[in-house]
């Protein structure tokens, strides 16, 4: 993989986890972080300089929807989950 092709690859990769991780949803978040690090897990050996910018295509369309449901998510009030962190833990 080229260093421009690497570098692009590694920004992709921080954007889709920056923004999937503004998911106001505890569950929505978590789904789509661990969808983001095991497709690139999955991929991170392709050599073929055209599957790897198909795989970019489709990273950058994936990068956009879940900028779209983030928007959407942001206008809806979600109901916090007994495992999301409220700051008020209890101290023995």
């Amino acid at each position: 993989m080229a260093a421009s092709s690497r570098t692009q690859v590694l920004s992709l990769y921080r954007m889709l986890l920056k923004e999937s991780s503004k998911f106001s949803s505890y569950n929505y978040r978590t789904y789509a972080l661990r969808r983001v690090r095991d497709a690139f897990k999955d991929n991170k050996n392709v050599d073929d300089p055209t599957t790897v910018e198909q795989l970019l295509q489709k990273a950058r369309e994936n990068l956009a929807i879940i900028q779209r449901q983030v928007s959407i998510g942001k206008l809806y009030s979600a109901q916090r989950t007994v495992v999301e962190d409220d700051g008020f833990r209890k101290t023995p």
